[in-house]
């Protein structure tokens, strides 16, 4: 029995020196909460590219979840044959109390674009061009033919 208890006591302590060798690479980030995120609905066209200026981004209709930033952000919402649009988002902070957890929410959520059809560019037109005058000579026999055939007489026959 004694051979056991100190066999059991040495493999304590060789685990305990293994565990305390790590202490130097030991650090106190390990006791800070990790930053508090904020989960986005991001809605618009279907197939639109959202994207935060904080980085992360998807097609909607789509959540993301972002790092809760200490100033308001955008959403930028992106469709081909469309107008671009953005969306600011605020960040609003609930520190909590006794009873309450603390909490980070954004207004407004869910995020909302409505993109509008881009107008077709207008046509260019070419420049109109006069038309060519006719002939002198294709002309003049247009001009006397009706004459002969008409009843009353020619009031430009005298001037000739």
């Amino acid at each position: 029995m004694r051979r056991v208890i100190a066999f059991a006591l040495a493999g304590a302590s060789v685990l305990g020196a293994l565990g305390l060798g790590g202490c130097s690479s030991m650090s106190w980030d390990m006791f800070k909460s990790a930053p508090p995120t904020v989960q986005l609905r991001l809605e618009s066209n279907p197939g639109a590219d959202a994207t935060t200026s904080l980085g992360p981004g998807c097609k909607t209709p789509c959540s993301v979840s972002v790092p809760a930033p200490e100033a308001p952000f955008t959403v930028a919402f992106v469709l081909p044959k469309y107008q671009p649009a953005s969306v600011p988002v605020n960040v609003i902070r609930n520190p909590g109390d006794f009873t309450t957890p603390a909490s980070v929410t954004s207004d407004p959520n869910p995020v909302f674009a409505e993109l509008q059809p881009a107008t077709p560019p207008k046509p260019v037109r070419k420049p109109h061009r006069p038309r060519k005058p006719k002939p002198a000579a294709a002309a003049a026999p247009a001009e006397s033919a009706p004459a002969a055939g008409s009843p009353f007489p020619d009031p430009n026959a005298g001037r000739r």
